[in-house]
């Protein structure tokens, strides 16, 4: 039998890579999480229409940016081999607003769906988020750091570090607007955060007894 784990409503299956929440918008078109249930590293997008998965219904692919980015990633450590779908790393990746849009979505339309991000971050409790793009990097810093989350400048916050509350922070910038160098600068990044103390977790070991470390996320 396969491990399960039980994280508010939301059942999942541990080995599952492809939607492992069973998340199911209203019956929409959308392109779910992908990737490690037990993820050290959350990629976070900001919809299909910008980065990719509208009919692969896999986050960042399809397009050119995406193909940018999964080699970006390659390079870095997070993912082992780019592709439809990648083969993912202790990586996950998903988006702000997964149904596939006719349109730009409305701020309502936003919040609405954030719901399911909510969910896969408090479910996952990654070390560090990778927010890609303005708006996604916008969420994060309102809702993970005590960053300021107005008048946002991509190019000067790409790959670099955040510390947040609970989180580490490293936003990219979307891959469309990417120069020849920031492919390298963000995989060099995350060469050196993994040669890091990256994990966010407490040692409980003085309250547990017995004199072994104990550590929580």
């Amino acid at each position: 039998m396969q491990p399960r784990c039980r994280v508010d409503d939301v059942t999942y299956v541990s080995d599952a890579a492809f939607n492992p929440f069973g998340f199911d918008p209203d019956g929409e078109r959308f392109v779910p999480g992908y990737g490690d249930v037990e993820a050290d590293f959350q990629v976070i997008g900001d919809h299909p229409g910008i980065h990719g998965g509208v009919t692969t219904s896999v986050p960042f692919t399809e397009t050119a940016g995406a193909d940018r980015l999964q080699d970006a990633l390659v390079r870095g450590g997070l993912l082992r081999k780019a592709g439809t779908p990648p083969t993912v790393d202790s990586t996950y990746l998903s988006y702000l607003h997964p149904s596939v849009p006719e349109r730009a979505p409305s701020d309502d339309e936003y919040t609405r769906e954030e719901t399911f991000l909510e969910a896969e971050v408090r479910a996952i409790a990654a070390h560090v988020l990778l927010p890609v793009g303005e708006r996604a990097t916008r969420w994060v810093f309102e809702n993970m750091t005590t960053e300021p989350s107005h008048d946002i400048d991509m190019a000067a916050l790409h790959a670099t570090e955040i510390v947040g509350s609970g989180w580490l922070v490293m936003p990219i910038a979307d891959p469309d607007t990417w120069d020849e160098d920031d492919g390298q600068k963000l995989a060099d990044a995350l060469r050196e955060l993994q040669q890091q103390d990256y994990r966010r977790e407490a040692d409980l070991g003085r309250l547990a007894g017995g004199g072994g470390a104990y550590y929580v996320r």
